[in-house]
């Protein structure tokens, strides 16, 4: 690849857009009084304000991350009292994820902020044209997950 073929490169926008969009998103935030909860806790709360209290694994598999990434956000979400884990009755070997009232106070601002960060980067963009990226990258991801692992 050629240097004037980075622009170009679907690797390095991806990339790109996710580094922008993550620096946005932690500015805004802060801006907003939230800077502690981070782009990085965003899918965990996302899965939990839709359904609170699910298992561990079944947030980690809605969140699209892995069972090791799982672990560390809970450790960071527990400390921080944004979720609590408590021993699920109908298998002990499962733990289960609730939302704290602190994390529950949280949702209206932190979806504020994500809906106004994704608004402002969309500015001038055909919506069209942001539902067939919305698509393309659904279908991206399930190409990528559905690939054999070596």
């Amino acid at each position: 690849m050629t240097r004037d073929a980075l622009p170009d490169c679907l690797y390095y926008l991806l990339t790109r857009a996710s580094v922008v969009a993550t620096s946005l998103l932690k500015k805004d935030l802060a801006a907003a009084g939230v800077g502690h909860v981070k782009p990085a806790f965003l899918a965990v709360l996302l899965v939990l304000w839709e359904e609170d209290g699910l298992q561990a694994a079944e947030v980690a598999r809605r969140a699209g991350l892995e069972p090791s990434t799982i672990t560390g956000l809970l450790d960071r979400l527990e400390q921080l009292q944004l979720v609590e884990r408590q021993a699920d009755p109908e298998d002990r070997r499962a733990v289960r994820i609730h939302l704290t009232r602190a994390a529950a106070k949280l949702e209206k601002t932190v979806r504020s902020v994500v809906d106004l960060v994704l608004v402002k980067a969309g500015e001038g963009i055909d919506p069209r044209d942001l539902e067939i990226s919305r698509s393309v990258l659904k279908r991206f991801l399930t190409n990528s997950l559905s690939r054999p692992r070596a």
